[in-house]
């Protein structure tokens, strides 16, 4: 019940934000607040190829808020496990970022985005949880080589939020490099997008550092009207080191409604 109030509370926040900002389009008519909520399902809740909560599935809830096309912006996720036992480790993250382009009259162009979260277990007390800070680092260059294929890399670096020795030497960075793939298909609306991955993990999660996993993954987008999309995707890991995780091969699904204001 607490979960849904405080999410109505961003959601109603925000439409009275679109709403306000509406009322001043004269005076700014070329820009506008973006808002969209996105309600995500994730078949096996991994995280950086870690699994998480007894291999569960898990049920994410975001609203983004995007000021005015500035580049600047904030998500709200709340995260839970859809199997029972985890009530206690459900959580908020909270996470300003900052995204923009560089070289755009290039074919060097590229796409970053920048951003910081706060790990809120708001069920456990703080000495008992494992709350962290999280910095997401994330570059895409989509003419590089050009074909339908896009380069990326994203870095994590993830460390505690508070001194704890339970948890202090599990600081440490998470390096993915991805290749995407846009495939046109006649029979869908939006292109097929094929992406591998390969991560680098070097400490995080008090590891040792070494190739933690490669996946393969597909997904698409369906709109259903014009602010409301479908995005389901289709995934499988295999594991290159087992400290990560304990399977070998895990295959699980995202399937994500949004809805832009």
């Amino acid at each position: 019940m607490v979960r849904t109030t405080i999410i109505l509370t961003l959601v109603l926040l925000s439409f009275a934000c679109v709403t306000a900002a509406e009322t001043d389009a004269a005076l700014e008519a070329e820009k506008q607040l973006g808002v969209t909520f996105d309600l995500t399902y994730m078949s096996k809740w991994l995280s950086k190829g870690a699994e998480a909560y007894g291999s569960r599935g898990g049920l994410f809830e975001t609203v983004d808020v995007d000021f005015y096309g500035s580049g600047f912006g904030v998500k709200v996720t709340h995260r839970s496990a859809t199997a029972s036992g985890y009530v206690n480790s459900s959580r908020f993250d909270y996470r300003p970022y900052y995204k923009n382009k560089l070289f755009t009259d290039s074919k060097y162009v590229m796409n970053y985005d920048i951003s910081v979260g706060y790990e809120h277990y708001y069920k456990i007390s703080p000495a008992n949880a494992n709350t962290t800070w999280e910095w997401i680092f994330a570059f895409s260059w989509p003419k590089l080589i050009g074909y339908g294929f896009t380069p990326k890399y994203i870095a994590h670096y993830e460390y505690p939020a508070k001194s704890n020795r339970n948890f202090r030497n599990r600081a440490g960075w998470a390096h993915r490099f991805i290749m995407g793939y846009d495939m046109k298909i006649n029979q869908l609306p939006k292109p097929l997008n094929l992406s591998a991955e390969l991560t680098y993990n070097d400490g995080l999660g008090g590891v040792p550092s070494d190739w933690s996993y490669f996946t393969l993954g597909m997904g698409t987008a369906f709109s259903i009207t014009e602010n409301l999309s479908f995005h389901p995707g289709l995934y499988h890991q295999v594991t290159l080191d087992r400290s990560i995780c304990k399977h070998k091969d895990v295959t699980y699904c995202r399937l994500s409604m949004r809805y832009k204001f």
